[in-house]
């Protein structure tokens, strides 16, 4: 065995959810689509508190955009587990003995 087979830890963390990770760059894609595809809300018509759509719907675009980054950042978390930081210590004492 070379040292650089040494070197890789294959037990470091489990691999990842394929599918999760799928989700959360759609929910990364959603905001960017959404206000990418202007002829959607190109419009003056229903206005909201005197504001026309075209303004106030990429204004609520900034919180859902917001809702949308967070909700792929807790998706990829679970997506790729990784070990606590006292075990992944242990390991690699373990790994240099």
């Amino acid at each position: 065995m070379n040292h650089v087979e040494r070197d890789v830890d294959t037990s470091a963390s489990p691999p990842a959810n394929k599918a999760l990770l799928a989700v959360a760059c759609l929910l990364l894609a959603l905001p960017n689509v959404a206000l990418l595809w202007v002829d959607s809300y190109a419009r003056v018509e229903p206005t909201l508190a005197g504001f026309p759509f075209f303004i106030w719907y990429q204004f609520l675009w900034v919180f859902l955009c917001a809702a949308c980054t967070f909700a792929a950042y807790r998706t990829v978390l679970v997506a790729r587990p990784r070990r606590p930081w006292s075990s992944r210590a242990a390991a690699r004492k373990d790994a240099g003995r």
